[in-house]
């Protein structure tokens, strides 16, 4: 089941099985599946995600508390895993990342992984940097990931605002 909702970074597809969200999508997002393999629109089964999503734009928000079914490899979902604990306002290094899930010299695997994470926001891969704090690349594009960053940033530091693009 699927449903489209507007948000302040363009539409978000969300995707979800069995009462378990398996997807967020931004439009023109690296690693977006086919649309044909969401299922059908079922606008009323994604209630608690569209409440939390707009608590989080509006920056009231920092951690998300929904049921996930994260589909993918056994180290895609341990790096999946480890992008949750990042907390809100931080980032941290693909290095920091590989060390985090006790991989220290798989920081380009770790990269691959982030990647094709396919809960967009809710697990924030935004929240990862390259080594130097340079914004490398972002499924939902640089331009995306440094609002996010920017707005989660504001907002950790006691600025609270709503997030516009």
């Amino acid at each position: 089941m699927k449903t489209v909702i507007d948000s302040p970074v363009g539409p978000l597809t969300l995707v979800g099985v069995g009462g378990a969200l398996t997807g967020v999508y931004m439009e023109r997002q690296r690693h977006r599946p086919p649309e044909e393999s969401f299922g059908e629109r079922d606008d009323a089964a994604f209630g608690p995600v569209v409440e939390q999503l707009g608590e989080y734009f509006a920056g009231r928000l920092t951690d998300f508390d929904l049921p996930l079914e994260l589909i993918g490899t056994p180290f895609q979902r341990v790096v999946w895993a480890a992008l949750c604990e990042i907390p809100y306002g931080e980032t941290v290094s693909y290095g920091e990342l590989a060390e985090l899930i006790g991989r220290p010299s798989a920081s380009r695997a770790v990269g691959l992984a982030n990647g094709k994470n396919p809960i967009s926001i809710i697990v924030p891969c935004h929240r990862v940097v390259g080594s130097n704090g340079d914004l490398t690349g972002y499924g939902g594009g640089v331009e995306r990931k440094r609002n996010l960053l920017d707005f989660e940033r504001r907002n950790a530091e006691g600025v609270q605002t709503a997030l516009e693009f």
